[in-house]
């Protein structure tokens, strides 16, 4: 087995100053604001320390919104799947999964499901109008000093509209957005009111008090605990087991049991879950690639009314095949490595959703999902995170420092996009000194204020940030060195100073000092 050698060292390409794109949840034109910056290449650590500042990556283009002049305030928001629990709604999200697969049964009063990061929100169309519009010519390998390549801007994205159905007994307020995942219709019933009647039915048993009620619930326990002292005393006298009536296990399902659940051998369906890397050097990514393709041409056109134009191979390969991250396989990683991934679900030998993942040092981060919009009815958004979920805990047995889920941005302001909350327990990265906190102590100030500070103690600072901008490594004709030395012999343009220590503030002292930022 060969020897893992580290990756080349990160290289990007920083964008002076900050853009105004329209906004993809409020609507308003110019008032979404972020950095950005174009990575040729990415270390998995590097990308793990920037998201774990706020920024994010669509294809090879990285941005982090500015937060508090931002319209719609973006939080990176991360699910902790050690400790998760399955809420009601997911639950039967499994379970009618489990049905379909088994019998064939499709519930009725199912409405079209939405998945996490549908809407491009950690893509293009939510911050900023460049999707898959940069288009930067680089040759790693032969570096020179025309490395800068070009870049194209095209037209803005369309603004996405999002659909609703509702039943005639239940009303599923939907979310929708990444990476790649979703979030659980909570069913809510509809009161008319009272109907006209004729008085009591006396065909049925009458009403009961709420005390009765209780007091029989009470009997009922006493009943059950005399019960269960009788049976060790059978026991005690040697009594067979058998003979006595069995005590249901109040134990709940893990989320692993209702996903996993055994299907019976004439079983309606077969569905297969396949993790493929993001590269067309893989074979099997390389053999599916049209049929995600179309996947992807029908999805947008369908829940995006994109034109097919719009969502043709060049975008798609851009947006979710083209990644900056360099894939990894340490000896104390994850079996697959790491890197960026596409989770193919495979129903009956097609494929039926794809969720495009990176799987990083610390965590599992959904980047988007797309579906076949003909299987809406089962809820293949919620079912996809809860399956990324369940992966991330599968990825922590072999590497246990990778123990979250990242869930791209929380929009606490565009109430569409709160979904991502009610994944419990979670945390939100406060945007001044980058530390998590519980998102239950975070709501209460986003209710009042759209833009907040998360930290409580007035005088914690951000520690990773950049302490010595000498220090910040550059490369200059294809050679890399400090950006003190730098500056000494090459730099002529005073403002370019500016932008160095922007990108330094931004990217914390960490990642400066270990990525390569391309000077010309």
């Amino acid at each position: 087995m060969a020897s893992w050698s580290a990756p080349s060292p990160s290289l990007v390409e920083y964008f002076e100053g900050q853009s105004l794109f329209q906004c993809g949840y409020c609507k308003n034109e110019s008032c979404s604001l972020s950095n950005g910056m174009w990575a040729h290449s990415l270390t998995v650590q590097d990308y793990q320390d920037l998201i774990d500042r706020g920024w994010r990556r669509s294809g090879k283009y990285v941005y982090k919104p500015v937060m508090n002049r931002t319209c719609c305030p973006q939080y990176t928001i991360r699910c902790h799947p050690l400790q998760f629990q399955p809420s009601k709604s997911h639950k039967k999200v499994l379970k009618k999964m489990l049905k379909f697969l088994a019998k064939g049964e499709i519930s009725k009063g199912n409405c079209e499901d939405e998945p996490m990061d549908s809407t491009m929100e950690d893509a293009v169309a939510g911050d900023f109008a460049l999707i898959n519009k940069l288009d930067i010519k680089c040759d790693l390998k032969t570096l020179s000093s025309d490395l800068k390549g070009s870049i194209e801007s095209e037209e803005k994205m369309k603004e996405k509209s999002l659909k609703k159905e509702e039943s005639k007994e239940l009303i599923h307020p939907q979310a929708i957005e990444k990476l790649g995942s979703g979030e659980p219709s909570h069913s809510v019933k509809v009161h008319s009111g009272p109907k006209p009647g004729k008085g009591a039915d006396l065909s049925k048993p009458p009403c009961r008090k709420a005390k009765e009620m209780r007091k029989e619930r009470k009997r009922l326990k006493l009943m059950q605990q005399n019960s269960a002292g009788a049976f060790e005393g059978f026991q005690a006298q040697g009594q067979p087991a058998s003979l006595l009536p069995k005590a249901k296990s109040n134990q709940p399902k893990s989320l692993e049991d209702l996903i996993f659940e055994s299907l019976p051998e004439n079983a309606s369906h077969k569905l297969e879950v396949r993790l493929v890397p993001a590269s067309f050097e893989d074979p099997e990514f390389k053999s599916s690639f049209n049929q995600s393709l179309s996947l992807y041409t029908k999805y947008q056109v369908a829940i995006h009314q994109d034109s097919p134009i719009e969502c043709g191979k060049t975008e798609f390969t851009r947006f979710l095949c083209s990644s900056p991250l360099e894939a990894e396989h340490p000896a104390n990683g994850p079996e697959c490595g790491y890197g960026s991934f596409h989770q193919q679900y495979w129903l009956d030998g097609k494929i039926i959703a794809v969720g495009v993942i990176d799987i990083l040092p610390y965590c599992v981060s959904s980047v988007y999902l797309y579906y076949d919009p003909d299987y809406s009815f089962l809820s293949l958004g919620v079912y996809s995170a809860l399956r990324e979920i369940a992966f991330t805990r599968q990825l922590h047995e072999k590497t246990p420092q990778l123990s979250y889920y990242y869930m791209g941005f929380y929009i606490h302001s565009c109430p569409k996009m709160r979904y991502k909350g009610q994944y419990r327990p979670s945390d939100l990265l406060c945007p001044e000194t980058y530390v998590w906190v519980p998102i239950e102590q975070c709501l209460p100030s986003l209710d009042i204020s759209k833009y907040c500070r998360f930290n409580q103690d007035p005088q914690a600072v951000d520690e990773g940030r950049s302490k010595d901008p000498d220090r910040v490594r550059v490369l200059y004709r294809r050679c890399a060195l400090p950006y003190g030395v730098y500056k000494k012999n090459h730099q002529e343009d005073p403002r370019e100073e500016v932008a160095v220590l922007e990108y330094a503030d931004l990217v914390g002292q960490k990642c400066s000092e270990r990525m390569l930022l391309f000077r010309n």
